[in-house]
């Protein structure tokens, strides 16, 4: 680990912190969380870190099951999540994986998996360059329907499935963690324009943007 140069990406003074949606203004009418068909939650500042290394590594697959204590999903679609912990791995490439963890845990995580790990792989910490969407409600499929071409029905989309696909012309990382819980992993670069394309898809089924 000596020959790594980490740096914590969380500051340790009080510095102003903007997510992504901070310049982002709601141009729809909004309703009622009770009454709204979909509800968005932005999940800001959780840690985002991008994990490669060897699937058929069986010391790499040890490791990292070890330092998350999770199954490392080693196809595409499943999955592995602790919501209590706030812990989850998701598959993205053959050599890939997105690893989402509570704000402010990243750096320890980090550490973690290179006191573990060992050879050929890479741990990256993205967090500031993407944010977290949760969409709720009955109607988030519908909404999901006008705005990807991936099917989202549930026979081809289960919940505790995840894809990284297109969506709204850019890209989405579109996971089910629901029966109607629905999660968008979104670029900072995006963030804007898809933001304001979910308001005004979800208009239609009454939203309402929450916190």
């Amino acid at each position: 680990m000596s020959e790594f140069a980490m740096i914590d990406l969380v500051p340790t003074t009080p510095v102003k912190a903007e997510s992504p949606l901070a310049m982002c203004r709601s141009k729809v009418a909004q309703v009622a969380a009770s009454e709204a068909g979909i509800v968005i939650r932005e999940h800001a500042f959780l840690g985002h870190l991008v994990l490669r290394g060897n699937a058929t590594d069986a010391a790499f697959v040890k490791g990292v099951e070890q330092a998350l204590e999770l199954p490392l999903p080693l196809v595409m679609g499943p999955i592995a999540r602790d919501a209590s912990r706030g812990v989850s791995i998701q598959w993205m490439s053959p050599d890939e994986w997105l690893v989402i963890v509570p704000s402010g845990t990243e750096f320890v995580v980090e550490k973690r998996l290179r006191e573990l790990l060992s050879g050929h792989y890479a741990v990256m910490n993205v967090g500031g360059g993407q944010s977290l969407l949760e969409l709720n409600g009955p109607y988030v499929r519908e909404m999901l329907m006008k705005s990807t071409g991936y099917d989202v029905h549930p026979s081809n989309f289960p919940v505790g499935k995840g894809v990284s696909t297109t969506f709204a012309k850019t890209t989405a990382i579109i996971r089910r963690v629901g029966e109607t819980q629905w999660e968008l992993v979104i670029r900072r670069s995006f963030a804007d324009y898809l933001y304001r394309w979910l308001l005004d898809a979800s208009e239609e089924f009454g939203v309402h943007v929450a916190g």
